[in-house]
């Protein structure tokens, strides 16, 4: 655990900055600070989703944030994001988090150097602003995905692998998309003033920018799985449809070919001497028949 205690410039608020926490570390901050201990086990539950509450005078969130590769196999919350726990009020902050996050040092080095001090609201702004920065470029790089995949399903044969990648993209961009309208409220609840009032709406329109390129994402990716399915659909049609000409055509000439192999003693046609040759004509002129017909209502 680290756990940095850190004035800001002003003097109006202590930050503490707890990273990898167990839950007897947790305890010792419940004692200090007078945190309930059901509000702290919520820091230490990986998938717990972003939420917003009201602790009296003290001001609780979990967010999450993206964290990791590009990997298709991640599609549960955990797998794809990180908790980011904050409990604040006008005297102090206290983030809880896992994994360490660079842009947390960063802040901490302005908080001591800013000459302009603010308060735990805009400090909470400043975060949020981060945590969703995490999702921006994850939903470019979904987008431009889903922009190649189009491109390779109307040039390249149509390939299982491709609707197996188009779902996952499908699953990480719904997954996305909820976490940010859950963090929404987290947005709603913040309250900030003087020039961070600009900085908060800042956030709330990068937040609505992220939903609808999410919601974009999503949407793409259930046309092109459609899409995939009827072109799927029409290359099997194709299949069926030569099938069934190739049987229209060797249907009749099977028919004449089952009626003289059957042996029967007493056939007028077995003792003709032009009757093979008449069969062979026969048998021509029908295919034939059949083709001028089928060419007349464009089956081929």
């Amino acid at each position: 655990m680290s756990v940095i205690s850190q004035p800001a410039a002003s003097g109006a608020f202590e930050w503490t900055d707890i990273t990898g926490p167990t839950e007897d570390e947790l305890n010792l901050v419940s004692l200090k600070y007078g945190l309930s201990q059901y509000t702290l086990r919520d820091c230490l539950e990986p998938d717990h989703l972003p939420k917003s509450e009201d602790l009296g005078d003290i001001h609780f969130i979990i967010s999450r944030i993206l964290v990791g590769a590009r990997n298709n196999a991640l599609t549960t919350v955990q797998e794809i994001s990180t908790k980011v726990a904050i409990f604040y009020n006008s005297s102090f902050i206290i983030t809880v988090h896992r994994l360490p996050h660079p842009f947390l040092d960063k802040l901490r080095k302005e908080s001591t150097g800013n000459t302009q001090p603010f308060n735990t609201s805009d400090l909470v702004t400043r975060i949020l602003w981060h945590v969703l920065q995490s999702y921006n470029q994850p939903a470019i790089d979904l987008s431009d995905e889903v922009d190649n995949y189009e491109v390779m399903m109307f040039h390249q044969p149509l390939t299982p692998t491709m609707m197996q990648d188009l779902h996952f993209i499908k699953q990480r961009a719904s997954i996305c998309r909820k976490l940010l309208m859950l963090t929404g409220e987290i947005l709603s609840s913040v309250r900030s003033a003087g020039t961070e009032t600009a900085a908060l709406q800042d956030v709330r329109d990068l937040h609505v920018k992220l939903i609808m390129l999410f919601e974009q994402v999503h949407e793409d990716v259930t046309n092109l799985l459609n899409i995939y399915l009827s072109l799927s659909a029409q290359k099997t049609n194709q299949v069926i449809k030569v099938l069934t000409l190739f049987s229209v055509f060797f249907m009749p000439l099977t028919f004449i070919v089952g009626i003289y192999g059957m042996n029967f003693e007493f056939m007028p046609e077995l003792k003709a001497r032009w009757g093979y040759p008449a069969v062979m004509l026969g048998m021509a002129a029908i295919t034939l028949a059949i083709y001028i017909w089928f060419k007349r209502r464009k089956w081929m």
